[in-house]
């Protein structure tokens, strides 16, 4: 983990330059925002999403997480110009305990992330996409991998990619550097919806609302199971998976919800 508990505890207390953050009603929303510069990712940035996306790995009261960007584009990608040129600026958050992977930062989470994508994203902004559980996106968005035109690759992103896409799919984005628009991304299940600009907002709440229903707890071991398998030999993944289940029924989660259906009442869950 690139922070600990003990660290993440004093977030609310940093003044982030490249980032806003709300909690509100177990929401955290964490926008970026760089529009300037349509929000390339400098060292900076990267470690204020760390920093953010750690906080909400650790803080219990975090249920899910938005993520969103202010301006017309959502994400350029990596900011070449400041990693050539070894851009230094005054740090804004503890340093990690090691490089950030965005990948492997998203990958991490473990809990619902629900991107708002309301314009381009380019290169290794497929990171921050790729890695929510949920994109929805404005019809007007599009999306574009752009790394061959300069010689280089996107190696990291076409990992993530292989998550979601079949691999000649992802091959052909990063070979042609083709353009998707919102609604062949959703085809491809790069997008999970996507709605007319002005009805971005809406969506996105609807999806928070449906998520807020059911139970925290459950949602995060899950997608820690998730991550987890991949790492478990195919032969060994329904033991791992049954343990997983005996360990959940006895959380306050699936009492509370086992309490619910039998007394006929909405949940109360407690995220525990």
């Amino acid at each position: 983990m690139l922070y600990t508990p003990d660290q993440t505890a004093a977030f609310s207390t940093y003044s982030l330059r490249y980032l806003q953050t709300t909690l509100a009603d177990h929401v955290l929303t964490v926008t970026l925002n760089r529009p300037e510069k349509k929000n390339a990712l400098n060292p900076t940035l990267i470690n204020e999403l760390a920093f953010s996306l750690t906080y909400a790995h650790h803080e219990k009261d975090v249920w899910l997480i938005v993520l969103a960007a202010a301006g017309d584009t959502f994400c350029a990608g990596m900011d070449l110009k400041s990693l050539s040129n070894g851009e230094v600026e005054p740090t804004t958050v503890p340093e990690p305990a090691e490089p950030v992977k965005l990948g492997e930062l998203m990958a991490g989470l473990h809990k619902p992330c629900i991107g708002r994508i309301q314009g381009p994203v380019y290169a290794g902004g497929f990171l921050l996409v790729g890695g929510c559980t949920h994109v929805v996106a404005a019809e007007s968005a599009t999306f574009s991998l752009p790394e061959v035109k300069r010689g280089l690759f996107p190696f990291q992103v076409m990992a993530s990619l292989l998550e979601i896409m079949p691999a000649r799919t992802v091959l052909d984005l990063c070979l042609r550097a083709r353009t998707l628009s919102a609604s062949e991304a959703h085809q491809l299940g790069l997008v999970t919806e996507f709605v007319k600009k002005e009805d971005l907002d809406a969506a996105v709440s609807q999806l928070v609302t449906d998520l807020k229903k059911y139970s925290p707890a459950a949602m995060q071991a899950g997608l820690r199971a998730y991550q987890q398998l991949k790492a478990i030999p195919r032969a060994e993944q329904q033991a791992y998976l049954h343990e997983q289940f005996r360990q959940i029924q006895q959380t306050a989660d699936a009492k509370e919800g086992m309490a619910a259906f039998l007394e006929k009442r909405p949940p109360n869950w407690l995220g525990e």
